[in-house]
């Protein structure tokens, strides 16, 4: 049908990176945090056979599965009531360093028409008229009890001088076909890249105890090239310095591995309650000199009804 976005607010041009070649490698799975260091297939299978609508876990240990998440949604003592937004937009100053400084911009925007969700992130790193690097991830889906229930996630690279680059993700019924076209068995409350972010907000929303210094949600993530369980920690409380002053927020980290391969990524987010539980910062590092930093750069804008836009099919890579 025919479709109508939301009008886009003009992004800030940023000032052109110091360095020619930009981190590819930094922004190769922007936003996956790292798996759990135990994880095996009995955590995933009870992953999966998780009840949905179970109590939470005890208060010494909060953890919470993505999949059982509409346990306080649809009433519970203690959880707000929750509504959807038709669409939001959400503006990000990215900065960070390889080989030198880089700055750009980012953009996470939601659109939702009755069940149906579109999840966009923007990252440009260079300057707005002539960028470095462009990648535009899209999660879309339908809405469900337990949250988020993605059904294709597309992501669109583009890198000066280097070819064009695809990649998407499909979510069957029973299974995950990733962008390399292996076959894994689709968990309850699987995510995806982008899709992640806004679920965090849901269960966060739904269950505010989860956010509190020692707490942790789980869940399964669907990236291109592999899927795991993901644990995120809340490790501290941190009031953030933004545009429209302070802000208090919860600083989360993905649990850490016992070993860590060089050049592997982490992800880390900031949640802000004010701020409808939405991530007001996020970093990516490869190490302490290499990383991009991702801080708000403004209120989320909510604006008028859109249609959401079908993500059109794209070849696989070469």
């Amino acid at each position: 049908r025919p479709a109508r976005r939301a009008p886009r607010v003009p992004r800030p041009v940023a000032a052109a990176a110091s360095a020619v070649e930009a981190p590819p490698a930094v922004v190769a799975e922007a936003s996956a945090p790292e798996p759990s260091p135990a994880t095996t297939e009995a955590d995933r299978d009870a992953m999966a056979a998780a009840p949905v609508g179970s109590a939470p876990p005890a208060a010494s240990e909060p953890s919470a599965s993505l999949a059982a998440a509409d346990a306080t949604a649809s009433g519970a003592a203690g959880a707000p009531a929750f509504e959807w937004p038709e669409s939001t937009r959400l503006g990000y100053v990215l900065t960070g360093n390889y080989r030198g400084e880089v700055s750009g911009t980012a953009q996470v925007e939601w659109i939702r028409v009755d069940d149906r969700y579109q999840v966009n992130l923007d990252l440009v790193i260079g300057p707005q008229f002539a960028p470095i690097i462009t990648r535009r991830m899209t999660s879309e889906g339908s809405i469900a009890a337990s949250g988020l229930v993605p059904t294709r996630y597309d992501e669109d690279t583009q890198v000066v001088m280097r070819d064009r680059r695809r990649m998407s993700v499909v979510f069957e019924a029973d299974a995950v076909v990733l962008a390399n076209g292996e076959r894994r068995e689709r968990l309850d409350g699987v995510q995806d890249t982008a899709s992640q972010f806004i679920q965090l907000t849901y269960v966060f929303s739904t269950r505010p105890e989860l956010l509190r210094v020692g707490g942790s949600v789980a869940f399964p993530l669907a990236l291109p090239r592999a899927m795991d369980s993901y644990v995120y920690e809340v490790v501290e409380a941190q009031t953030l310095q933004t545009p429209f002053g302070p802000l208090a927020s919860f600083h989360l980290k993905p649990r850490p591995r016992p070993t860590r391969r060089p050049n592997q990524l982490t992800a880390e987010l900031w949640i802000a309650p004010e701020l409808r539980y939405l991530p007001v910062r996020i970093r990516i590092e490869q190490d302490a000199a290499t990383f991009i930093d991702l801080m708000i750069a403004g209120k989320p804008e909510m604006g008028a009804p859109a249609v959401v836009t079908s993500v059109e099919p794209k070849e696989k890579p070469p």
